[in-house]
């Protein structure tokens, strides 16, 4: 039997006891309890946050482009 074998039959075994161990139960019940103390917190997911950041962005870069432009309107009517 190689390493590779061994390893590959240790890991199986092991994922079986967990598999069948109460532990498992556990860590479903666990989930199932965070999943609902966040949905409670209204948080937002990953994809969310990164889609807002990116709205951000752009937003902000079109309100200094417009900062920018009312500078030189100003100008203009000064001179």
């Amino acid at each position: 039997m190689n390493k590779n074998t061994f390893l590959n039959d240790f890991q199986n075994k092991i994922n079986q006891v967990l598999e069948n161990s109460p532990a498992k139960g556990m860590e479903k019940n666990v989930k199932a309890m965070l999943n609902q103390g966040f949905a409670k917190m209204d948080l937002v997911t990953r994809e969310e946050f990164d889609i807002q950041t990116q709205v951000l962005a752009k937003t902000r870069a079109k309100l200094e482009a417009l900062e920018t432009r009312v500078t030189e309107l100003e100008a203009q009517l000064t001179k």
